[in-house]
């Protein structure tokens, strides 16, 4: 697997190269170039020479190849699917999903030619007029997480490709094969050489565009440590960035609430793509008296769970994406029952089906009475770990939520609409559900969190996000003769 520059393959020899593991059998599958300062010139290259002709392209042509691109997403979203669950681990639905969840952001940029249009003032002045209008900023980069290959770089690339800005894409090197099977639909959608590249790699390829005085925005998710280090290092440099950090999902059930429906978003939420997820509910609040019965129905859903690989259509929750980070993640288990919490239920006792083999198994697992002074609690574990804090009431189940740094996303469960009219007013969150469990907005909002989990002023997508990548240029005009054109009898049309 090699990077995609200037519309083809790169044909530059790699020194150096990483491991592609398959999640499920343990085995390495491939191998990846890692991007040495020579490859991030020519990708950045490549970029800044196409972005001239792309930014004079009219909107018409852009909506077009951007409407190609999206019948060919659809077209191959199952071959993307496969490619996403042979390398992340999740299963093959849920890797579906997420690319129809890029989508979205696909289909909200092909309305790009009335999300660009300016706003005019006419006589300002004696015979002067006044508008402004969005331009494209140039070469802009996205670095992204493995846990969504496909989805979350179509957070990005759709809109800033769409407002006329060329593009370098570094995901992520664990598993990199569906950024290049997209970079080839794009060719095949009619997308000019140099507007969409992929380039692969670790540190060395991220501060390579960080530092690159031809990048002039970074848009970035993952974990708050390395969004702050991006957010940092581009912004010293006079970049524009968007950083999106870790998370700390909190889901309160009141006990008014629909238990069985709570107890689904719990279990669905929180196991979901084995909890890989910065969206996963890592944290279920119970206020008094629900905690026992809530505990009890949680229990019954995770032991009807069916753990195995992703391309077994039986299976609902696949591997982790690496050996170490499946042993991070199952080291909490012991470290919460260490520091006072209970092992409710332990996923390393989770049969899997099919041959269990050497993969990164780690079954649903729940730790209850978790207290904010735990690790288990304090860290985003970013696995199938799901603990349960007991809360006397509400006021005490929102100052938990109002004491943890992070502020992604947060869910209620009730059946009292004060109550949640109340909670989404007062909460310090970005991202709020009321009876649904993973409030990731449609792609004509905008996704981002406060507090740690945010990094610069923009979230993704949605109008943020065209705001982002593009700037206002505000133009004062007086014409003091008016001009006439030629008789023309022909039907107009864009070009």
């Amino acid at each position: 697997m090699t990077h995609w520059i200037n519309g083809k393959p790169s044909d530059a020899r790699a020194e150096r190269q990483g491991e592609i593991f398959n999640p499920a059998t343990g085995r390495v599958a491939g191998a990846v170039d890692f991007a040495a300062p020579a490859d991030v010139d020519a990708a950045v290259a490549a970029a800044k020479a196409a972005f001239p002709g792309w930014r004079d392209a009219s909107l018409s042509r852009r909506t077009q190849i951007l409407f190609r691109f999206r019948e060919l997403l659809t077209a191959h979203r199952g071959e993307l699917a496969k490619i996403i669950s042979s390398e992340h681990g999740k299963v093959e639905s849920d890797a579906a999903g997420e690319v129809a969840r890029g989508l979205e952001v696909v289909e909200f940029a092909c309305g790009i030619p009335h999300l660009l249009k300016g706003g005019f003032s006419e006589n300002v002045s004696s015979r002067v007029d006044a508008y402004s209008i969005l331009q494209p900023l140039g070469v802009v980069a996205g670095i992204t997480p493995f846990n969504f290959p496909a989805m979350v770089p179509m957070w990005m690339f759709p809109v800033a490709i769409a407002c006329g800005n060329t593009f370098v894409l570094k995901p992520s090197e664990k598993d990199p094969s569906a950024s290049i099977r997209i970079a080839e639909l794009w060719a095949e959608a009619g997308l000019p050489d140099g507007v969409f590249n992929v380039l692969h790699g670790d540190k060395a390829a991220v501060d390579g565009l960080l530092e690159h005085p031809d990048v002039k925005a970074v848009s970035f998710v993952g974990s708050t440590p390395i969004a702050r280090y991006i957010y940092e290092t581009a912004a010293r440099g006079g970049k524009r960035v968007q950083a999106l950090g870790g998370a700390k999902n909190h889901m309160v059930v009141l006990p008014d609430a629909d238990l069985d429906l709570a107890a689904d978003a719990a279990v669905s939420a929180g196991f979901g793509s084995a909890g890989e997820r910065c969206m996963a509910i890592s944290v279920v609040v119970a206020v008094d008296p629900v905690g026992d019965e809530l505990m009890a129905k949680i229990g019954e859903r995770v032991a009807r769970l069916r753990i195995g690989p992703g391309d077994d259509e039986r299976s609902e929750m696949g591997p982790l994406v690496t050996r170490q980070h499946r042993d991070k993640v199952a080291s909490y288990l012991d470290g919460g029952v260490g520091q006072g919490a209970t092992l409710a239920i332990d996923g390393r006792e989770t049969p899997v089906l099919g041959e269990r083999g050497e993969g990164f198994w780690l079954g649903p697992s729940v730790l209850d009475h978790v207290t904010p002074e735990m690790d288990c609690y304090r860290d985003e574990i970013f696995g199938p770990v799901l603990s349960v804090v007991r809360a006397g009431s509400y006021d005490e189940a929102m100052a938990v939520i109002a004491g943890n740094p992070y502020g992604n996303g947060t869910a209620i469960f009730t059946s009292d609409g004060g109550a949640a009219r109340r909670f989404q007013n007062e909460v310090e969150v970005g991202m709020v559900g009321i009876n649904v469990p993973i409030p990731v907005p449609m792609a004509y909002f905008s996704f981002g969190g406060w507090k740690a989990s945010l990094f610069g002023d923009s979230h993704a997508h949605g109008m943020e996000g065209v705001h982002f990548y593009t700037r206002t240029k505000a133009v004062t005009a007086r014409w003091l003769d008016p001009s006439h054109g030629g008789v023309n009898l022909g039907f107009p049309t864009n070009g």
